[in-house]
């Protein structure tokens, strides 16, 4: 980047937090991630709900569903990481299995790139990790 368009760049970030601020100044702090660790997953009620056979009773099942949407979010580039650390722990709580998970997210790579597959299995790993480190207390 040259210098002009870091100034640019600059001074549109300076004028979109100020444009939050204005509409609306509790975003002025917002921190995304302090949001994700106040609702890690849904309950296994609310899953079949939202994505399951509530609203669709013929059509997929949570499961499937959070696996389309770890594909999505793939695709995307792996730029919302709250978002997808979020679907792949209630994928898991549906009944995916780490290797589903990183199967759809390989799969991903042809679509999304090798960096947004690379990313989002980073990603998943840190979910996996908190997974068995959470287990890891329960057994000790």
């Amino acid at each position: 980047m040259n210098e002009e368009f870091t100034k640019l760049f600059k001074s549109m970030m300076e004028q979109g937090q100020e444009m939050a601020r204005v509409f609306n100044p509790g975003l002025e702090n917002f921190n995304p991630a302090a949001l994700e660790k106040l609702f890690p997953t849904m309950s296994k009620d609310m899953l079949e709900m939202w994505f399951g056979k509530t609203f669709n009773r013929d059509g997929l099942d949570a499961r499937t569903r959070l696996l389309v949407t770890i594909a999505a979010l793939v695709v995307l580039g792996a730029q919302a990481d709250a978002q997808l650390r979020l679907t792949i722990r209630n994928a898991v709580a549906a009944g995916a299995t780490q290797r589903e998970i990183a199967e759809v997210i390989f799969q991903m790579s042809m679509f999304g790139g090798v960096p947004a597959m690379t990313k989002a299995l980073e990603i998943a790993q840190g979910v996996f990790d908190e997974k068995s480190s959470d287990n890891s207390g329960e057994n000790a």
